[in-house]
């Protein structure tokens, strides 16, 4: 087959990044931006070449560049790049989303003086995601795994001196470094039990010995498992997103929709073949996935800063791919990463548009009222709202009802917290949509030290605008309306490649999708008996379902997504008061939830606390301080010492040298004569 060059999709943007991270200081704007957009635009362009000779192409296809890349022994890894149907998808997504957010951010990040370094670190994360995309083997895919982590670092600590931003950037970075170690004890099970890291060979030899189930599988899949929590934000390792929101809000577009938190659901996915031998491993992913959705659904109902009502949505969407991919519906859990691609991205950039209209607010109860100031803003992020709410037939309906319905096939138990989680994520979506675009306007003249407020929490450079007067709510450029208005349109479009058969359609998503996942779609305990009877990889067959019974749960899905509007339509538009009274009578429980259920105050007591005081008293007070700070002091004292008392003795007066040559004999002789004495005595 004729070389697709797929070394070429995250080598272009790894130039762009070199480029304007060498150059950029002294390259004029105008070509900072080309720079970015092309080296954005170009791995855009290949793909869509890709999936027009898809019909000809054989899938998987590797390519290899060196071999061995690393070798030990017995042991080597190539640096080999593989596309086949799920990492075909995933390009799609993260080049496609990317770019548009990449056009968004020249507009949006005009004022900023790091202009050249925001996109420079931009295609340094679209370099790492696309190499961790398209790698063919574990170790590679943690090669752009540690990548995005790096990338994201620098991104939402990009305002560096904020410390509120710094902080948030070192909290990403080290609850990720956590995540992390899970993977990399993974890779070393993986090299103890198979000897390569390599997609290919380790679900071959998988296929090849049908009686391992468990055991090493189930650790494997466990500590996989672990990194993903730490890249998706799943509990426990779930706290650093909300203050990734320090960064810039294309980067929280871009971390949110197709790069970094997308990264953990696409391992679980490629590795399906181990999480397939494991029904426990699956039980735990699905268990931990439903689980964080309804978690972080529960704290978006109360925030009241637009990007961390997103940020904890993110959080939730999370939860339902891995409930998708937890009950063995791979392609369903991919599908819905995909749809929210498109409505979470239009979701971050149109809070960007009502942030960069009102000069840097973020607080929806200093809103209000602006559905006609703002028209394209307001109708685009209303396409994403109903998208994520489950409205049919826009996106999101399509694929989280394809989750809603696999895990119903799984567990009862599992589709009742997911359908609940659901009619939350209506209700808060929509109290967002009612507090920024409906009611009277709250938008407050700025005072004469709003300024520096505004500056404090601030997205963009309209400070001196609105520490002049009142805010000019105004539409943002066309630069950031475009994008918009694409998403727009793939987040009522997007999911009917994927429209589920029992309410009529193909799901060709699905069927496309299925040579690089197999889905299993069964329950625990008929996963169990297949494989115990098995004599393939992944002989398991789909069941073919219930028709009817899947239209039901769409309807019962569609009603709870109803009453969560009718929820907020109620508390934030018809009675705007209530929700004051509500809080007020359920005091306890708002507190808990406003707070977030004090989880970062409980890791500061019981994780942070001790492990600064080991740092900082014990490592720092004794062991630097006390052994190396004093026994560097105590040698150089005796250093010290020792020289004067050898300068005395070397006075250069031959009388003084005498003297001494005198005292030394004697005290020779003294030792000696002790010697001499004791070795008599003990005879």
């Amino acid at each position: 087959m004729t070389d697709l060059h797929l070394w070429l999709i995250p080598l272009v943007p790894f130039a762009g990044f070199l480029v304007n991270g060498l150059l950029g200081r002294r390259l004029p704007k105008a070509l900072v931006t080309t720079v970015a957009l092309v080296a954005s635009l170009i791995p855009l362009i290949q793909v869509a070449v890709i999936v027009t000779k898809i019909g000809s192409l054989t899938l998987p296809h590797i390519e290899k560049f060196s071999r061995p890349w690393i070798g030990a022994g017995a042991f080597h890894a190539d640096f080999s790049f593989q596309l086949d149907q799920l990492a075909l998808v995933m390009l799609c997504v993260v080049t496609g989303v990317g770019f548009l957010i990449h056009i968004y951010s020249v507009g949006y990040m005009a004022g900023e003086e790091g202009y050249w370094r925001f996109f420079a670190y931009m295609n340094l994360f679209l370099f790492f995601m696309l190499t961790l995309v398209l790698a063919e083997n574990f170790l590679l895919m943690f090669v752009g795994w540690e990548g995005v982590g790096l990338a994201s670092y620098l991104l939402i600590g990009f305002w560096y001196t904020r410390d509120s931003a710094v902080n948030a950037g070192k909290k990403a970075f080290i609850v990720n470094r956590i995540g992390d170690v899970g993977f990399i004890l993974a890779m070393f099970l993986l090299i103890g039990h198979f000897g390569t890291l390599s997609f290919g060979d380790v679900f071959s030899q998988i296929a090849a010995h049908p009686a391992w189930q468990g055991g090493f599988l189930t650790a494997i899949g466990l500590l996989l498992f672990l990194g993903a929590a730490g890249k998706s934000a799943q509990i426990p390792l779930y706290v650093w997103l909300p203050d990734a929101m320090e960064g810039p809000t294309p980067v929280s577009a871009l971390i949110h929709a197709a790069t970094m938190v997308t990264a953990g659901v696409y391992m679980v996915a490629r590795a399906h073949v181990i999480f397939d031998r494991s029904p426990y491993a699956l039980g735990v992913v699905a268990i931990i996935g439903v689980a964080t959705a309804l978690f972080a659904a529960t704290i978006g109902m109360v925030q009241t800063d637009i990007k961390r009502v997103l940020a904890y949505s993110t959080i939730s969407q999370l939860g339902y791919m891995f409930l998708g991919c937890g009950v063995a519906a791979y392609s369903a859990g991919i599908f819905h990463l995909v749809t929210h691609a498109f409505f979470k991205a239009l979701l971050f950039l149109a809070a960007g548009s009502v942030i960069h209209a009102l000069g840097g607010e973020q607080d929806m109860r200093a809103m209000g009222g602006l559905r006609n100031k703002i028209p394209i803003t307001f109708w685009t992020m209303t396409a994403a709202v109903l998208a994520i709410s489950g409205c049919p037939p826009l996106a999101g309906f399509v694929s989280k009802d394809e989750i809603l319905y696999q895990a119903f096939l799984s567990s009862k138990l599992l589709w009742a917290v997911g359908l609940l989680t659901a009619g939350l994520t209506s209700f808060y979506m929509f109290r967002l949509w009612y507090l920024t675009f409906f009611g009277e306007s709250r938008v407050q003249p700025a005072e004469a030290d709003h300024g520096a407020a505004v500056h404090a929490r601030s997205d963009t450079k309209l400070v001196l605008e609105a520490e002049q007067n009142a805010p000019h709510v105004h539409e943002s450029p066309w630069v950031m309306l475009w994008p918009l208005i694409i998403l727009a349109i793939l987040s009522v479009i997007g999911g009917w490649i994927g429209w589920p058969a029992g309410l009529g359609g193909t799901n060709w998503f699905a069927h496309f999708l299925e040579p690089a996942v197999k889905s299993v779609h069964m329950t625990y305990e008929q996963t169990t008996v297949a494989m115990a009877t098995s004599t393939v990889g992944n002989p398991n067959p789909s069941p073919t379902g219930d028709k009817q019974i899947e239209l039901i749960l769409a309807l019962v899905s569609t009603l709870v997504a109803f009453l969560g509007w009718l929820a907020a339509h109620v508390l934030y538009y018809a009675r705007p008061e209530l929700p004051a009274r509500l809080a007020s009578r359920l005091h306890a429980l708002y507190a808990l939830l406003r707070n977030k259920y004090w989880v970062d105050e409980l890791y500061g007591a019981l994780i942070v606390a001790p492990i600064l005081f080991v740092g900082r008293w014990i490592l720092g007070v004794l062991i630097d301080r006390g052994l190396i700070d004093g026994g560097t002091l105590t040698a150089g004292y005796t250093a010290q010492g020792l020289g004067a008392l050898v300068a005395r003795i070397q006075s250069g007066n031959i009388r003084s040298y005498a003297g001494w040559l005198a005292l030394f004999a004697a005290v020779l002789l003294a030792v000696s004569w002790f010697g001499w004495t004791t070795h008599f005595l003990l005879r």
